[in-house]
């Protein structure tokens, strides 16, 4: 136990889980921004994840040296080029996603909430079930039990009925769930900036300041101006 001394405020981080969808630079977006705004992150980054992420990145994701492939990660844009993103990592903390005994598996353990970027449909029927088969599904099971924001950033399709429903038992439960979907209004140019938009949505249903894309103001035509 750490209890927190005088004129010390309490680390209480946001949760990102990252499941086996396509769909990793969704993750790196969300991480940044969070970073960028001054938020810890606990990250939990799923078995089947880091094969999506070899194959979208070339990125091997190992525990002995996470730090320096979270770094190589975040610093690479949306077609997994370099692309110079620079992010601090001293706020980040890294859990294994088999270790059930770590801190986001415990309701004791002080978190904002927990965002799933993205979800696969696997990810989203573990949770629906309360399966708790790994430190990934458990988490987000912790953080509905303790009616703490749950953010589900889904990425598949189509959808069957029964991904349907396992999506509204996880609404009916008090997560938002979030499609991957990007928007055009924006006035998006790059890969980057629909990546960003999708981010930027997940964030706003966790609550969460960030810049990475250009709100609707009610003028038409104002995305493609710029």
């Amino acid at each position: 136990m750490n209890p927190v001394k005088p004129g010390e405020t309490r680390r209480t981080p946001w949760i990102v889980g990252v499941s086996g969808a396509s769909g990793t630079p969704y993750a790196a977006s969300v991480l940044r921004a969070l970073l960028t705004a001054g938020e810890s992150v606990d990250l939990v980054v799923s078995r089947a994840s880091r094969l999506t992420l070899l194959d979208e990145t070339g990125i091997s994701f190992r525990d002995v040296h996470w730090r320096e492939d979270l770094r190589e990660w975040l610093a690479r844009g949306a077609d997994g080029k370099p692309a110079g993103f620079d992010a601090d990592l001293d706020a980040v903390r890294y859990w294994n996603a088999g270790d059930l005994a770590a801190g986001p598996s415990s309701g004791s353990y002080a978190t904002k909430g927990m965002l799933i970027v993205p979800a696969s449909t696997a990810c989203v029927a573990g949770v629906a079930l309360g399966l708790s088969k790994d430190l990934l599904q458990r988490a987000a099971s912790v953080t509905l039990k303790e009616r703490r924001p749950l953010v589900v950033a889904v990425r598949e399709t189509p959808l069957n009925g029964q991904t349907l429903r396992h999506l509204v038992t996880l609404d009916d439960a008090g997560a938002s769930v979030v499609p991957a979907s990007p928007g055009f209004y924006a006035g998006a140019t790059h890969i980057q900036d629909l990546v960003d938009f999708v981010a930027g949505r997940v964030l706003d249903a966790a609550g969460v300041e960030h810049g990475l894309y250009r709100r609707w103001q009610g003028e038409l035509g104002a995305g493609s101006a710029d």
